[in-house]
């Protein structure tokens, strides 16, 4: 089987992992990255987000062992749109998270006008931080927590 999943990933963080896992649980897996120019459009807050090829090698570096622990292989992409690599048909996956749900209908909308057969939609939860509030690379930055969620009391 054959999964797909997109994001930024910068920082990469347990909800991440949490991601990353259950992708590799289906398949071998590839992953849209952003492009410089989507990165910061698919934000909720305006921050400083590292180079594509930055955020690359970090990634390959996480996905290295997850792949290994399930004898997956991992590619990852470049992704230059929203919906991006997932309206390819050879896909039978797709891996979100909550906020990311919609985006999927969206892609099984494209994927039927193409005359493809829709992915399986795979929803992880977040992963939540120690004070309750979900944990995001947006607060790792912001420096409210660390990569595992727990609070950086100043």
């Amino acid at each position: 089987m054959d999964v797909a999943l997109g994001g930024t990933f910068d920082p990469v963080h347990d909800g991440h992992r949490r991601l990353f896992e259950r992708a590799f649980e289906l398949g071998d897996v590839t992953v849209g990255l952003t492009s410089d120019e989507l990165a910061p459009k698919s934000r909720d807050v305006d921050r400083h987000v590292r180079s594509f090829d930055e955020r690359k090698d970090a990634l390959a570096a996480e996905l290295d062992s997850i792949a290994a622990d399930h004898n997956r292989e991992f590619e990852i992409r470049m992704l230059e749109s929203p919906t991006g690599i997932a309206t390819e048909p050879q896909f039978d996956y797709l891996v979100v998270s909550p906020e990311t749900r919609e985006g999927g209908k969206r892609i099984n909308e494209i994927r039927r006008e193409n005359g493809h057969d829709p992915l399986e939609v795979v929803v992880v939860p977040h992963l939540v931080a120690d004070d309750g509030d979900i944990i995001s690379s947006t607060r790792i930055v912001t420096g409210e927590i660390d990569e595992h969620g727990t609070v950086i009391d100043d």
